[in-house]
């Protein structure tokens, strides 16, 4: 039997025969002991002295004990069971410590996780498919800074036929498809999907077949056109009927045949969708009727496009092959010189990227706020670390006389170490957990904010390897960072000084504290930072909302009608669409009811280049609104008339300026009355009205010039357009009533959705909301936590001074001079910490330039503010201690002896 073999088994048996062994041990020692006691009586020792000879040879027969028993003993892991059970009897003794420590910990562990999360599911995760590393994003780069991910159908179906290096192309389009159902027409969210999507995802069906290039065609294949299923719309439509696989599914009133059910885990290849059909590309010009962004060729941008690498293939590879085909391409796709030249100058090329992950346009939008949140979570770890430990510090500091005790009975600096960082990583270890036990539902509440309040986008922040990797990771830090230097701190002296400690040798304790001091003043150092970084972004925020919109908000309501699949168009459609204002402005609490094509701040837009009569062309953004559109929305109307129902197309076009196209097109005269001439079919607008001016997609930039023309001279056959009602009250009996007329006007049209005017401006500036709120939350908690950690540092260094203080009242030392000599002691802290602070945040302030609003990185009221409010909380923390020392009386000092 191999040496290692026999000493594990013997050490296995050791387990279960341990008093066995204790006693043996105990009589062995007894009998050496009884040797040399024989031996040095035989020598002639006197009788007297042959005990205590016989210990000073032997030494402490507990220390023996335990070196033999590490000799049967697994001892690495009993040391550390009895080093758990020890360290968890003495957090028991201080709840109020224990609590504070593991909720300190708990916040940073579970913010950084949380946001970890949102990282995890938006920036690493990978498409649930196989080989999912050979994917790769198509993008074309034209002269601008970021490469366009958006591809007209011409460019995709160009791309498409090219294999040289990609065995699979596809493009899709998240699209909402008008599904006929027991109850009417219903909208269920969808993707068009072209010909190899599913041969490149390579996912096989739950049921049935997937879509295939024969599908994608005009018309769809022999069989018609066909669409396969989510698992989740084939258990809700379909109550998992096993004989769905040919059943009809009417979409825009056309009849689709189910060819298959995808599985539950197949979520496409953008991580943030959802879809429940999956219908062919070529689809389109009946989905998305009366629109057709197929036949609008290089005028459409709507397909995001990905493809399968060959095996072997790189990314180099592709990226060569793409940039050779990228000129012929653009030679096919259009016929258009102005177009071909245009991109030229750009130096236009088609490049792949990475595709392991999918692609999702809220990636580009949230990647450096989440990597800036990131960074704050981790200073918000970083100081709850360096608040326990410079507590840990503190209570060592109280528990010298055991340490010294522990040493003086024969434990070694390494196991008195070991004891101190277990104890350590309980805390880590308790805290980790609790933070992993919220960090879902911070990191739900987070991806709920990101995805701006949009129902189709949904963000998996769930738990996963990686994140419990990474929490993993945290704790070993964090029990190395509050762990590591308290222990070393506190086993680094030997006996002889825990004696002079004893004797009140002051001067070795005051160097000592330097280092909880350098700690703390970090500490101050860091939260001014995170506190800086909060007033930046906060007063960045208040400034947006302040800016203006143009119009009033409140009380304002959206109401969006699908009207594209119903029957009627032109002029009947418009009476419809007066019915239902006449309805809803009829309703108790409205006040007024309008109609728009465009939702201001919704980022949606459109655009037009205008000119005056001898004048060069601008470009301007529209919208088309029904009579009384300015009324609703509180613009204000500067000159002219407002729009009637009789603005028809026969009566002539009519466009309402908003005052800044007024000033452009007519610098220094009256606007109302002249022509303004659309570039593209030289068509004459007469100008009716001058409006204020109002912020159109984006509410971080001025109001653009902007022209209004009215809905009845609309060149879309069948607009879907929004009601905006202006409502005084709650918006809960609006929705039942607008449901109510909607299926009395128009029953054959999905119910209308509602959204209020003020969500609408709160997601235009989600991004800076979310960051907002976090940092204000985390400069809260860091405010509370240097509190916690002043106090408690503190309290413990006034309370080992008992005696020091009590003998200075004693000797008629006043009290008010004993509270500013305690108090002193953090104010050097606070004030070094601030210092150092304000230095950082400067620095670190540059890196939120991007993301405010008419706001300095530097602006001396914020950075003022936050020094103030930190010193004081400073102040408060430091003050309680130094009134509870100012009332020690002299008795106290004698008991403390």
């Amino acid at each position: 039997m191999a040496p290692n073999l026999h000493e594990f088994l013997g050490r296995l048996k050791s387990l279960f025969r341990k008093q066995r062994l204790d006693r043996e041990m105990a009589e062995e020692l007894e009998f050496h002991q009884t040797l040399l006691r024989e031996k040095l009586l035989r020598q002639g020792v006197p009788q007297s002295q042959v005990d205590r000879a016989t210990r000073q040879t032997f030494g402490n027969p507990n220390r023996w004990q335990e070196r033999l028993r590490e000799l049967w003993q697994f001892r690495t892991a009993e040391n550390l069971l009895r080093d758990v059970s020890f360290s968890l009897r003495l957090l028991k003794k201080s709840p109020g410590f224990t609590a504070i420590a593991v909720l300190t910990l708990a916040l940073g562990v579970g913010a950084n996780t949380a946001v970890f999360s949102l990282i995890n599911g938006l920036l690493l995760r990978p498409l649930p498919v196989p080989h999912a590393e050979q994917l790769a994003v198509l993008s074309f780069e034209e002269g601008g800074p970021q490469p366009e991910y958006e591809f007209c159908t011409p460019f995709f179906r160009s791309l498409e036929t090219r294999h040289d290096v990609f065995s699979d192309i596809f493009a899709y389009n998240t699209d909402t498809l008008q599904v006929r159902g027991q109850s009417g027409n219903e909208n269920i969210h969808g993707m068009l999907v072209s010909g190899q999507f599913f041969t490149a995802l390579q996912t096989p069906p739950l049921l049935g077949r997937y879509l295939t290039p024969e599908d994608d065609q005009p018309g769809g294949s022999v069989t018609g056109l066909a669409v396969v299923l989510s698992e989740s719309f084939w258990e809700r439509w379909f109550n998992r009927a096993l004989d769905v696989v040919g059943r009809k599914l009417i979409i825009a009133n056309v009849p689709f045949t189910v060819v298959g059910v995808m599985p539950k885990r197949f979520i496409g290849a953008d991580p943030t969708q959802r879809p429940q059909i999956f219908a062919p590309l070529s689809a389109d010009p009946i989905i998305d009727a009366p629109r057709n962004h197929i036949d609008d060729g290089i005028h459409a941008w709507w397909l995001t496009v990905l493809a399968r690498r060959q095996p072997g293939a790189s990314l180099e590879q592709a990226n060569a092959a793409l940039q050779t085909i990228s000129i012929p391409i653009l030679h096919e796709s259009s016929s258009d010189p102005q177009f071909i030249s245009e991109k030229e100058k750009g130096h236009f090329h088609f490049a792949a990227e990475s595709g392991s992950r999918g692609f999702t346009f809220i990636r580009t939008l949230f990647r450096k706020p989440l990597t800036i949140m990131f960074w704050m979570c981790g200073g918000i770890l970083l100081l709850a670390c360096l608040n326990l430990a410079s507590l840990l510090m503190a209570r060592s500091a109280a528990r010298e006389r055991e340490l010294a005790t522990r040493l003086a009975m024969g434990a070694t600096r390494r196991r008195l170490v070991q004891q101190l960082i277990v104890e350590s990583m309980l805390i880590a270890v308790i805290g980790t957990a609790v933070g992993i036990a919220a960090a879902p539902t911070v990191s739900h509440f987070l991806a709920a904010m990101l995805s701006s309040g949009e129902s189709a986008i949904q963000l998996d922040a769930s738990l996963d390897f990686r994140v419990l990797a990474f929490a993993a990771l945290i704790a070993v830090i964090s029990t190395l960072l509050i762990g590591l230097v308290p222990a070393l701190q506190s086993t680094r002296r030997d006996l002889n000084d825990h004696i002079k400690e004893g004797q009140h040798a002051s001067h070795l304790q005051e160097r000592r504290s330097i280092l909880p001091r350098i700690l703390l003043a970090c500490e101050v150092a860091l939260a001014l930072v995170l506190v800086v970084g909060a007033g930046l972004l906060a007063t960045s925020v208040v400034k947006l909302y302040e800016s203006g919109t143009g119009f009033d908000p409140k009380g304002l309501v959206n109401i969006a009608f699908s009207m594209d699949k119903q029957g009627l168009q032109g002029d009947q459609l418009m009476q419809l669409y007066q019915q239902l204002g006449d309805n809803l402005s009829h309703q108790p609490g409205v006040r007024n009811a309008s109609f728009e094509f465009i939702v201001p701040l919704s980022h949606r837009g459109w655009n037009g280049r205008y000119a005056a009569p001898g004048q060069s062309a601008h470009m301007i953004w529209l919208n088309s609104v029904a009579p009384r559109y300015f009324e609703t929305m509180r613009i204000p109307l500067y000159q002219g008339r407002d729009f009637t129902w009789g603005d028809t197309k026969a009566s002539g076009l009519k466009i309402i300026l908003n005052e800044a196209a007024a000033k452009q097109f007519f610098p220094g005269r009256n606007a109302v009355g002249q022509q303004v001439i659309y570039s593209r079919t030289k068509t004459s607008f007469e100008v009716v009205a001058i409006v204020g001016d109002a912020k159109y997609r984006d509410i971080r930039t001025p109001a653009p010039p902007a022209g209004y023309v009215p809905i009845m001279q609309d060149e879309q056959p069948k607009p879907s357009l929004n009601a905006v009602v202006r409502i005084d009250g709650p918006q809960t009996p609006l929705v039942a009533a607008a449901r109510s007329i909607t299926a009395r006007l128009a029953p054959s049209i999905p119910a209308p959705t509602m959204t209020t005017m003020d969500d609408v401006v709160d997601n235009s500036m989600s991004a800076e909301r979310m960051m907002a709120l976090l940092t204000v939350f985390f400069a809260a908690c860091a405010l509370l936590v240097t509190a916690i950690g002043l106090y408690g540092t503190l309290a413990y260094s006034t309370a080992r001074r008992t005696s020091e203080i009590g003998i200075r009242m004693a000797l008629g030392a006043q009290r008010a001079r004993v509270v500013a000599l305690v108090f002193r002691e953090n104010a050097v802290v606070a004030f070094g910490g601030c210092g150092a602070g304000l230095i950082a945040a400067i620095l670190a302030s540059r890196a939120l330039a991007s993301f405010l609003y008419e706001t300095s990185p530097r602006d001396p009221w914020i950075l003022f503010g936050s020094v103030a409010a930190l010193t004081a909380i400073a102040s408060a923390a430091s003050l309680l201690p130094a009134l509870r020392a100012a009332r020690i009386e002299p008795i106290s000092a004698i008991r403390c002896e």
